[in-house]
């Protein structure tokens, strides 16, 4: 059983900063690209950056410069530094991963809200 597991949200005040992080089980990590999706209230999810299987990163054009995302196969775990945060970026933070092969996201956590007060 496939499972993701998103931990490290919060209610912060503007320019606080958060460190989320998923835990996979039930799947070959390492072969696995992995993302960070977010959605606002009212909004589509939309992505916020992924990391491929081999480390490369990808972020959102409004996220980059902001946050980081890695990830340590080792312990099966993905991350996403969230410094100075903006009260815009209030939004319940999914993990998702994807199988090399796969066209889409097939595993997706249950998700983390975050909350910044301005």
């Amino acid at each position: 059983q496939v499972r993701l597991v998103e931990s490290g949200g919060g209610l912060v005040q503007a320019g606080g900063s958060l460190r989320l992080s998923c835990v996979a089980s039930g799947i070959i990590f390492s072969r696995n690209h992995m993302g960070w999706y977010r959605q606002a209230p009212g909004k589509q999810r939309e992505l916020v950056a992924f990391i491929t299987s081999g480390g490369n990163t990808y972020y959102a054009d409004s996220m980059k410069g902001r946050f980081t995302i890695s990830r340590d196969n080792a312990e099966n775990t993905m991350y996403l530094e969230m410094p100075n945060l903006k009260p815009e970026d209030t939004a319940v933070y999914y993990c998702a991963g994807r199988p090399v092969k796969s066209p889409s996201w097939d595993y997706w956590g249950q998700g983390t809200q975050v909350t910044v007060s301005s």
